[in-house]
């Protein structure tokens, strides 16, 4: 009897720290460690950026070639010179040309001695006519002669303005002679770099024909006229306009971001088949001489700031869950709260209302065990400033 009372004790005991450990496994509570900002003031942005890549381009570009054919005599300047504007950058064989204006020249020599033979006559005939009408005003001079005279005298005018006219003539062929000699050099059209050279000295340079394009034999740019190109989004549209500030980075200068402004809207969106519509921005740098060493044809992106606000509350925009909903840390839990927001953009929020400054807002949402409700630690070296740069 005693002996199984005994038994019965030691059971109920066994039995009881059982349960009394299985609940307190049950009710044991995990804590988790997560990363926090501290809601701080600062400045937020609302920005747009561009839907595809842009393009740096140079607003004074120039695709050259001479007017017409012939074989490259001279090439006084190659490929990254600069040159100024009227410097001689190519030449073709002149020989037939030269050899044009030399026969001009003679034919207006030639018009222009027929001309002075011409109207001397006209002048002499000229006094003539006036001799002989004062002989006829005395009667000594019959009319009938006088008419004569007059008539021959009309006659020399009218040879007179006949080899001026042929002298004229002649000039304007001794023009358009040069204008051909001349047009054999191509002349830079403004100050620039010769960025490609496609010909050489004894190669045959063909003109395009009507409706045939034929690659052009250099390109001059002007780096001083260096702008990006870029398409934005249809629906920014309305919001865009010249002088907004903007961040631009360009591909071949990585990690360096370039403070710049937009120049221009374009009046019309683009409707590209296949593509989504843009529109159309040029943004020029703040500092020409930066621009001037970027490279035409590079890829480009921009952050266009749309409005911006200094001093308000901020906390990084990755920290905000859907419906505008935040983690914080009270006590050793994790509370959600509403917020109602402000601006926004990649980087930070603005917060109107829901949250006070020095509060601990949750950045570390990439677990499920990270919710309202649970038990948590800040990591250690986890608590963030919302500042940036």
């Amino acid at each position: 009897m005693a002996r199984s009372l005994r038994r019965l004790v030691v059971g109920g005991v066994v039995i009881a720290g059982l349960v009394a450990l299985a609940a307190w496994w049950l009710g044991r509570e995990e804590v988790v460690e997560v990363e926090v900002v501290t809601v701080e003031s600062g400045r937020v942005e609302e920005t747009v950026t561009n839907s595809r890549a842009g393009t740096v381009e140079a607003r004074l570009r120039s695709q050259l070639s001479p007017d017409s054919g012939g074989r490259v005599t001279s090439l006084p300047r190659r490929e990254g010179a600069r040159v100024r504007a009227g410097e001689v950058l190519l030449e073709l064989d002149p020989a037939l040309e030269r050899g044009e204006v030399v026969l001009r020249e003679r034919d207006r020599a030639a018009a222009r001695a027929e001309r002075d033979r011409a109207c001397l006559a006209a002048e002499r005939a000229a006094r003539e006519l006036e001799r002989n009408r004062r002989l006829a005003a005395e009667q000594i001079l019959a009319v009938d002669l006088l008419d004569r005279v007059a008539s021959a005298t009309l006659e020399a005018e009218a040879a007179c303005a006949a080899a001026r006219a042929v002298e004229e003539r002649s000039g304007a062929a001794l023009a358009l002679a040069r204008e051909a000699l001349d047009r054999r050099t191509l002349r830079a059209p403004f100050d620039g770099v010769l960025a490609e050279v496609s010909t050489e000295v004894g190669e045959f340079i063909t003109p395009a024909p009507p409706g045939v394009p034929i690659p052009a034999v250099m390109d001059l740019l002007d780096p001083a006229s260096i702008y990006l190109s870029l398409p934005m989004d249809e629906v920014d549209a309305g919001r865009l306009r010249a002088g907004l500030p903007v961040r631009a980075t360009v591909d071949s200068r990585a990690g360096e971001h370039f403070a710049a402004r937009v120049s221009r809207v374009a009046p019309y969106v683009l409707d590209v088949q296949a593509q989504n519509r843009t529109v159309e921005i040029e943004v020029e740098l703040d500092e020409p001489a930066v621009a001037a060493t970027l490279l035409p044809g590079t890829s480009a992106d921009v952050e266009v700031v749309l409005e911006a606000r200094e001093g308000v509350l901020r906390i990084p925009s990755a920290a905000v869950l859907s419906g505008d909903r935040v983690l914080v840390v009270e006590g050793a839990r994790l509370v959600e709260k509403r917020i109602e927001t402000g601006l926004r953009n990649w980087d930070f929020t603005e917060i109107r209302a829901g949250l006070a400054a020095g509060e601990q807002v949750v950045t570390s949402l990439d677990r499920p065990e990270v919710s309202a409700g649970a038990r948590a630690r800040v990591r250690a070296g986890g608590d963030a400033r919302t500042s940036a740069p």
